[in-house]
């Protein structure tokens, strides 16, 4: 897991909506900005600190930057809850 606080960054909601918005599959920033209703500004800052986590990464084409869920991080956080007991104990 990356160095930054992956409690931290995933303790605000909206981030937490991102992460559930590409839980379907890549978008573009224009997609989840428009979706989430907010500023370019806004939505630049909370995808830097998902990334500062390594939890999404991100891929640009052309014109467009696009977004997507960082999976092994996510394995790797489920693999450190579980030794508290937690999923399927």
């Amino acid at each position: 897991m990356s160095q930054t606080n992956i409690f931290k960054v995933l303790s605000d909601k909206r981030r937490r909506d991102i992460l559930v918005m590409l839980k379907d599959g890549r978008k573009s920033a224009g997609e989840i900005a428009e979706k989430l209703m907010v500023s370019p500004s806004d939505l630049s800052y909370h995808l830097k600190l998902l990334k500062s986590a390594d939890l999404v990464m991100e891929y640009k084409s052309k014109n467009f930057v696009y977004y997507e869920i960082n999976t092994t991080v996510f394995a790797e956080l489920i693999l450190w809850v579980e030794q508290f007991g937690g999923a399927g104990k």
